[in-house]
């Protein structure tokens, strides 16, 4: 029994020489115990490490066998164990890591666990390391947010072991990484080849493409053969696209792109893929003022003018007729190569109302309509076909002389004509409403109003050339102003106003004139 005891003391002897603290030695895992994990780290001795150095990861990563490396703690325990640390081993290991990468400037990985006052906390391995906010990025981040959570490279900057101090840039690798891929591009970069690269910021005149180190410019004008607005419509921020070098400016390393060159200008085959006469189906891509723009195909769009939208005589705004994705017909009108410009028509997809009203209507033919529009010329009166007759204000009265349709008609109001003439081709349909009744002036008035009559009539209006008054039947006749006896003070309102019965006498009745004509002079009834 003695012996063993001296056996025993002299091997922890042996240990105690050979095994120092502060020493990290590899050992191999024995046995997992509720408190703890065994180690054999050699010399004829078993070490132990506290179970909570190790987390949920290690303990299912970890088994019998497993070689670790572990700090020795303490020596020798009163049971004879030697106390081991796994996380100061951890530690000691990234310090002279960190050490290495601070010597060298070589990266080392870490993961971005917290934001703290002026940018974020990133654990190294065990070790706490901070990041300014200014080397977070090569551009200014909005949100630091993002980043945490996420296993990242990054170089040291500066590094004090004694106050555990450690700042660290992810800006400075991402530079060298830049410098390094911007390197590798320029090499291959030149005039007319195919790149790919990651859409880098939008503006409202293009798009900033990262072709791997280096920018380059795609200007609005060179991302599509059609028209867009802005050049968000095509693409988005990170998008992976392929573009052609148009330009590589070397001296001052300015590459301009571009992405419609990837196909063939549509325009130029355009004329004989779309002959005029055509009929086409496409999308509404743009409504204006003036028109609606049709998607034929990629990079081709035609535009229909309001005026060929509809027949109406007075067309409404396109957007009452038609909608943004909506899927028309049309048909070609022209296709201008030069001026990439192709003319489309959606009315003629149908027949025009002109047409309808050469086959229904006939001159001599009555209709019957309502009154759209007065004008100092006339009257436009709305057929159901959608046309617009003309009543000419000569044609409104047989016997009166109008100085305004709104004399006699008002808008809206129905009224029956008489069509005096058809031109479906100069649209033009002309209306008469006198012409409903037989024309007085071939039997009635002449028979009626005979030279030298003396009649009886109610002055209407006084003019300059005479006097307007409304004979017997609604007639009118007009006193010359030669013609009227006019008071001392010289104004014919001093002995007659509107509204006035007086007598005159018929001095002219001029049929094809469609004129009476009247004098106050010499009248019998008048004397009496």
């Amino acid at each position: 029994m003695e012996l063993e005891n001296n056996e025993m003391e002299r091997l922890y002897a042996e240990t105690f020489q050979r095994i120092r603290e502060g020493m990290i030695l590899r050992g191999r895992i024995l046995a997992f115990k509720q408190d703890g994990v065994i180690v054999d780290i050699g010399y004829k001795s078993e070490g132990f490490i506290p179970i909570g150095e190790f987390s949920e990861k290690d303990i299912t990563s970890l088994h019998v066998g497993s070689d670790i490396e572990v700090y020795v703690d303490e020596v020798v325990d009163s049971e004879g164990i030697v106390n081991l640390s796994k996380e100061r081993a951890e530690k000691i290991k990234t310090w002279e890591l960190l050490g290495e990468a601070f010597q060298h400037g070589t990266p080392v990985e870490g993961k971005v666990v917290g934001k703290t006052k002026g940018g974020l906390s990133v654990d190294i391995s065990g070790v706490s390391a901070f990041l300014p906010g200014s080397q977070v990025d090569i551009k200014l981040l909005k949100d630091f947010d993002i980043l945490i959570g996420k296993r990242m490279l990054f170089k040291v900057l500066k590094l004090n072991t004694k106050l555990s101090n450690v700042i660290v840039s992810r800006k400075a690798v991402l530079e060298e990484e830049r410098q390094q891929k911007k390197v590798k591009t320029i090499e291959k970069l030149k005039d007319g080849i195919s790149v790919k690269g990651v859409v880098k910021n939008i503006t409202d005149y293009g798009v900033f493409v990262d072709l791997g180190g280096i920018d380059g410019l795609l200007h609005i004008s060179d991302i599509s053969w059609g028209r867009i607005n802005h050049p968000s419509e095509v693409f988005a921020i990170g998008d992976e696209v392929e573009v052609i070098v148009l330009k590589y400016d070397e001296e001052n390393e300015k590459v301009t792109l571009g992405y419609k060159q990837k196909k063939s200008d549509p325009w130029l085959t355009a004329a004989d893929r779309y002959p005029v006469g055509k009929r086409i189906r496409g999308k509404v891509v743009s409504i204006t003022d003036y028109g609606a723009f049709i998607e034929l195909e990629e990079g081709l769009e035609g535009l229909v003018h309001i005026s060929e939208i509809d027949w109406l005589p007075r067309p409404k705004h396109p957007s009452k007729h038609l909608s943004i994705g909506e899927m028309v017909e049309a048909v070609v009108l022209k296709v201008d190569k030069e001026e990439r410009r192709l003319s489309l028509s959606i009315k003629q997809m149908k027949p025009s109302p002109w047409e309808l009203v050469a086959q229904r209507y006939k001159v001599g033919q009555k209709i019957s309509g309502k009154v759209k529009t007065l004008a100092d010329f006339g009257v436009f009166v709305g057929l159901l076909e959608g046309v617009d007759g003309l009543i000419h204000i000569s044609d409104l009265s047989w016997t009166k002389h109008i100085k305004h349709p709104s004399d006699i008609l008002k808008k809206g109001q129905k009224v029956e004509a008489i069509i005096l003439s058809i031109d479906p081709e100069a649209e033009k349909l002309a209306l008469g409403l006198k012409q409903i009744q037989p024309d007085p002036w071939l039997h009635d008035i002449p028979e009626s109003f005979k030279l030298g009559s003396e009649v009886k009539g109610k002055v209407l209006r006084i003019t300059e050339f005479g006097i307007f008054v409304e004979l017997e039947g609604g007639v009118e006749g007009l006193v010359y102003s030669s013609e009227i006896i006019k008071p001392a003070s010289g104004k014919i309102e001093d002995v007659v106003k509107e509204g006035d019965e007086i007598w005159v006498r018929i001095i002219k009745v001029d049929i094809d004139e469609k004129k009476i004509g009247l004098s106050m002079r010499n009248l019998r009834r008048g004397e009496e």
